[in-house]
Order: structure tokens, then C-alpha cells, then sequence
């Protein structure tokens, strides 16, 4: 397989995922948002005769990783603005609300349903913030975004979505689709209206009936679904900018073909989707989850600089609707 030389786009690689965001061939600009994160317990340090640090910040052993792609749509500004709102909405609340830490399988097996409630709820409350500032400002009525959302717990994957976004599970060489497309065109393969062959040049792909934000006139449905994970897995979460142009072999080949870096992995998969085209923004995350993410337990101390004051604190609807224009980017029923 030649490989394409992609333009220069943001890269944040870590110990065991990288990401990478691109413009595209066409776009004047990125509407996509991504995030990676990992995810630990603390406590801020005001005072102590024990020999720590006299005022910061100690971390404990990681428990779990954070991975989470959007893709706004609205036209210009809106839809990079309602990508943003959904990913600060989201951070907020992670950091605030949501009980992360699943220690052992008794507690998982009792609290995981409570658990993917919450997840549920994220999504929901995004959502309801995406509107609210869309009501406020004329020129942002009707922006939305995609959002798929992967946290991992070793050995447990927890995938909430919305959108045509995708998460994807990298297994013996095959490329599983773990999210489902929200767009016209598969509620029509579902159906039977639509031959499975023919999903991708349907001009029903682009036709989300989900999404977070949009006009606002169809419940949200928060898709979740958790995974098994297995040593020699590895996860892609993407933006449509990619999948639509890079099928899910390639995706298998490219990333089973270079094992060790992850950078130069994401950025042959965006240099794939600019060379097919490129008519979309292109967003992925590769993460290659392994046991040793839950480190042995410890305590990390980190003293926050003085002038630093951040805070660290389905159904599925089956209604067809006439559309009587399409546009290039993602759009919305109605």
C-alpha cells in the first residue's frame, strides 16, 4: 500500500493513543473537536506535616482513558461552536457528576447499569445546552454535532454516540463496527428500503435524524454499548470525513501493519481520506488499550504554578422526512 503524504494537522500522541484533526481538501475550516484523556483520582494539597509538597495537587494510579470525537455541522461558525459546546459540556460534567471508578467486577456488575445511565445523561445534557445557546443567538439557530464517546476501563470499553461519527474495534485483523450511523440512508437498509450495497451513495447518507443541538424537534437518542476488550485490540474513533472514504479493511491493514507508533498511523489514514478526496473534514483517534493502562497503585504530586486558577473541578425514531435539498456537509431532517 502506497501512502498518501498528508498536509500538517494537529497531533496529540500519547503513551497509547494519538489523535489527529485535518481540514480537508476543501473546507475553509475545522468543525471537528476531539479528545484525549486519561483518567485518574486526586486531591489538591492545602496543608500537611507529612513531607509533600505544601500546596498542590497529588494524583493517584490512572483508571481509565477518555476518547471523544465531534463533528459539528450549522455553516460556518455554528457548527464549530456546537462541536465546542458539546465537548466543555461534556468535560464539566465528567468532572463533576459522574462516578468513573468501577473497581472490581461485584462493583461493576452492580453499578454498571446506573453507569450507562449516566452516559446517557451526558449526552442528554449536551444536547440541552447546544439548544439553549442556539436559542439565544440567531445566527447559530440549528447547529449541531455528532459525538462519539469511548471510555475504557480496562478490561471494559463503554461507547456512547450520536451521529454518524464511528467507533471502531481493530480484532485478528478485522475492523468492527461498534457504533450505528444515524442517518436516513440506514434506518432504510434496516427497513429493507435500501440495498446495504447501496448506503454510501445514497443521498440519504448525509441525512442525520440524530444528532446533539439540530432544530431540536426529535427526542435525542443516546446509543451505548459496551465491549469486551482483549490484549492486541486496538480502538478507532472517527469523524465521517475519514469513513466515508476509507473502508474498513484499509483501516484493518493500515493499523495492524504498524504496531508500535501510533502518530504516523493516524496520519496515513488522513493522508487515505485527502487523496480520495478529502471533500470533509477528517478527524481520528487509533488507541491500542492494554492492561497496564490500570498502573500499580501510587501517588504522583504536582504543584499547580502560582498565577494557574483553572478549574479542575434507544429508541430509534422511524419518521421519513421529505428533504428537497442537499447540501455537501451533514444535514439534518426538516
Amino acid at each position: 500500500m502506497n501512502q498518501p503524504s498528508p498536509e500538517h494537522s494537529p497531533v496529540q500522541p500519547c503513551a497509547n493513543a494519538c489523535g489527529v484533526t485535518d481540514v480537508g481538501r476543501t473546507r475553509s475550516e475545522n468543525q471537528d473537536q476531539f479528545l484525549i484523556a486519561e483518567l485518574r483520582k486526586s486531591m489538591r494539597v492545602e496543608a500537611s506535616s507529612l513531607p509533600l509538597r505544601s500546596s498542590g495537587d497529588l494524583f493517584g494510579s490512572t483508571r481509565g482513558q477518555l476518547l471523544i470525537v465531534a463533528d459539528g455541522m450549522g455553516g460556518h461558525a455554528a457548527g464549530q461552536r456546537a462541536s465546542s459546546v458539546a465537548m466543555d459540556q461534556l468535560i464539566e460534567q465528567l468532572l463533576n457528576t459522574v462516578h468513573w471508578f468501577l473497581h472490581n467486577e461485584h462493583e461493576q456488575t452492580h453499578d454498571e447499569a446506573d453507569f450507562l445511565e449516566s452516559l446517557k445523561r451526558l449526552l442528554h445534557q449536551a444536547h440541552k445546552r447546544i439548544l439553549f445557546e442556539a436559542a439565544n443567538d440567531l445566527s447559530q439557530q440549528g447547529m449541531g454535532t455528532t459525538l462519539t464517546m469511548a471510555y475504557i476501563v480496562w478490561p471494559r470499553m463503554y461507547v456512547v454516540h450520536a451521529g454518524d461519527s464511528r467507533c471502531y474495534l481493530i480484532r485478528d485483523d478485522v475492523c468492527e463496527q461498534i457504533t450505528t450511523d444515524h442517518t436516513l440512508a440506514r434506518q432504510l437498509v434496516d427497513a429493507g428500503g435500501l440495498k446495504p450495497e447501496d448506503e454510501a451513495s445514497s443521498r440519504w447518507s448525509n441525512v442525520l435524524w440524530n444528532v446533539l443541538g439540530g432544530n431540536g424537534q426529535h427526542e435525542l437518542t443516546a446509543e451505548v454499548r459496551r465491549v469486551d476488550l482483549r490484549e492486541g485490540d486496538a480502538v478507532l474513533l472517527c469523524s465521517d470525513g475519514l469513513s466515508r472514504y476509507v473502508s474498513s479493511e484499509t483501516i484493518a491493514e493500515v493499523i495492524t501493519s504498524q504496531t508500535d507508533d501510533l502518530e504516523p498511523v493516524c496520519h496515513h489514514l488522513v493522508g487515505l481520506a485527502n487523496a480520495a478526496g478529502g471533500e470533509d473534514n477528517i478527524t481520528v483517534i487509533v488507541a491500542r488499550p492494554s492492561p497496564e493502562m490500570r498502573q500499580a497503585s501510587g501517588v504522583r504530586a504536582f504543584e499547580r504554578p502560582a498565577d494557574d486558577e483553572s478549574d479542575l473541578s434507544a429508541d430509534r425514531q422511524d419518521d421519513v422526512v421529505s428533504i428537497e435539498e442537499f447540501a455537501d456537509e451533514d444535514t439534518l431532517p426538516g
